[in-house]
């Protein structure tokens, strides 16, 4: 078969692929008790994976070198290693709500390379002469991969506030999954026991803080030493089936984080030799180079914030949120003002 031909029919069937899984990961998510959605689901990841695996390596016996080389082989790429993180961070979590994030990005990017991209730009290329050397698949696959485990663990933490509506959740642990986590009442609860409203005070004439409930039980209050100086807020507490799908999505986002973040330093690195031996200069501070650097603050602050910090729940989520922002300008949005020593290369 015409490898070219090849090309074009997989490119499509991995946007078809993707659409219908993302179809059924949200029915998934809309009907949690049917088991065979959420199978198909994962075979349609799978099998949308081998699709653009399979593309890039027609791709690569076609040309002649790594598939990196323009905007179209880079989405894809790119598409391949989110749908790679995916599958990895579900089998992790044994979350099918992973899905219902992942899919729908990484069906847009098939789209836009397979549907949008002009047959000019989908067309491989010799390569440029700053190009030809071994470091274009060090570099740039590294690169990469880190985008799309970036990405992934930014849209789990995405997930993660859309799970908690934005209230400041106190889980148990920050690494490790422990099936606890803390209501607003900072009471430790264990998953799937029932979550109750905490228990709050009032105050008597003279303003001291009265309790409800006696220990003893005798039905007379017990005066507290403390002074209520505000009014207590009583928020509505979530579910603990969404409290657990919260605690999953925190401790899934940051492993994924985890990943993503030694691949980005290792990446940067291997730039700055390669940058050395094609400019002359380890460090120009190119725009492209510049948000990098960006990017590898915003998830070393994270990484720092959570590990030093002890921070967890809706504040690191928040800076990881940030952090897809700041992943799609240095990827993408850096290359449309076209300026730079990077801004003939579409990809890195």
């Amino acid at each position: 078969m015409n490898l070219v031909v090849l090309q074009n029919w997989l490119d499509n069937a991995s946007f078809a692929v993707l659409f219908f899984t993302m179809l059924v990961y949200w029915a998934g998510a809309a009907f949690p008790n049917l088991p065979t959605i959420a199978a198909l689901g994962t075979a349609g990841m799978a099998i949308a994976n081998l699709c653009i695996a399979t593309l890039l390596g027609a791709r690569w016996i076609e040309a002649g070198y790594f598939p990196l080389s323009n905007l179209y082989e880079s989405l894809f790429f790119l598409a391949w290693g989110i749908t790679s993180i995916h599958l990895i961070a579900e089998n992790s979590s044994r979350s099918r709500l992973v899905g219902v994030v992942t899919a729908p990005v990484a069906m847009g990017i098939t789209a836009f390379a397979a549907l949008t991209l002009p047959s000019t730009m989908q067309a491989s290329e010799p390569l440029v002469p700053a190009l030809k050397s071994n470091w274009l698949m060090m570099h740039v696959s590294v690169m990469m991969l880190s985008y799309a485990a970036l990405m992934v663990g930014s849209l789990l933490a995405i997930a993660f506030l859309i799970v908690t509506r934005g209230n400041n959740i106190q889980l148990q642990g920050s690494s490790v999954g422990t099936g606890g986590y803390r209501s607003n009442g900072y009471r430790l609860h264990k998953a799937g026991e029932l979550v109750s409203q905490p228990q709050i005070p009032t105050a008597d004439n003279n303003g001291f803080a009265r309790s409800e409930r006696n220990n003893n039980g005798n039905g007379n209050t017990a005066v507290l030493g403390a002074v209520i100086t505000a009014p207590i807020v009583n928020s509505e507490p979530l579910s603990p089936q969404r409290l657990s799908l919260a605690e999953t999505l925190d401790n899934i986002s940051y492993r994924i984080i985890g990943l993503g973040f030694p691949l980005l330093t290792i990446g940067i690195i291997a730039g700055a030799v390669w940058a050395n031996e094609a400019w002359g200069s380890y460090w120009s501070w190119d725009p492209k180079e510049t948000w990098a650097l960006i990017t590898w603050l915003v998830f070393a602050a994270y990484l720092h914030a959570r590990i030093t910090r002890g921070w967890q729940g809706r504040r690191p989520a928040i800076l990881a949120a940030s952090g897809f922002v700041v992943v799609w300008v240095c990827y993408l949005g850096v290359n449309l003002l076209g300026k730079g020593l990077h801004s003939y290369g579409w990809f890195f």
